[in-house]
């Protein structure tokens, strides 16, 4: 199994436990999806109580989470457009200089990518949910919520060089 971890916090950010893709080799974008927690119990993977003709009215005592958020304990943070540009110019500042350290031939290709995809990302701004690791460090990675083309399907999108591959 592979875990992945903020390069800035090492809060853990998701694991390969995930549906994971790689995007223009500069995010990962994750499947996931809503399940239902019981107080005190296990997470219920999101099996389809209708095609099984079951209930699908929640129990007392149980919600419906997002299984990455609440597998990795992500906090929901906010942005305006104006406040999330002045934070990303910040942290593609420090995940550079993380990767001038420890993979300098990786930075141009960074730049560049990171650069076009900030762009998609301004350009769909309120399409998206922000997050922040479990200890809601301001300096580390922001991952963004959306959903697929069909509004249904949730997704998350993690800057792929800010983030740390461990094998578990």
């Amino acid at each position: 199994m592979l875990l992945y971890e903020d390069i800035l916090t090492s809060d853990e950010m998701f694991s390969d436990a995930f549906p994971v893709k790689t995007v223009d080799d500069i995010v990962y974008e994750v499947d996931c999806q809503l399940v239902t927690v019981k107080a005190g119990a296990d997470v219920d993977i999101g099996a389809n109580p209708s095609a099984e003709e079951g209930d699908e009215a929640l129990e007392e005592g149980a919600t419906q989470v997002n299984n990455v958020v609440y597998s990795f304990r992500l906090q929901q943070s906010s942005f305006d457009k104006k406040s999330y540009l002045s934070y990303l110019k910040g942290y593609m500042k420090a995940v550079k200089a993380k990767l001038a350290e420890t993979n300098p031939e990786r930075v141009e290709a960074f730049e560049k990518g990171a650069g076009a995809y900030a762009k998609k990302i301004v350009a769909n701004f309120k399409d998206f949910e922000f997050y922040t690791g479990e200890s809601m460090n301001p300096d580390g990675m922001v991952a963004l919520l959306n959903y697929r083309e069909d509004g249904v399907t949730p997704y998350f999108t993690f800057w792929k060089d800010g983030l740390k591959v461990i094998k578990l």
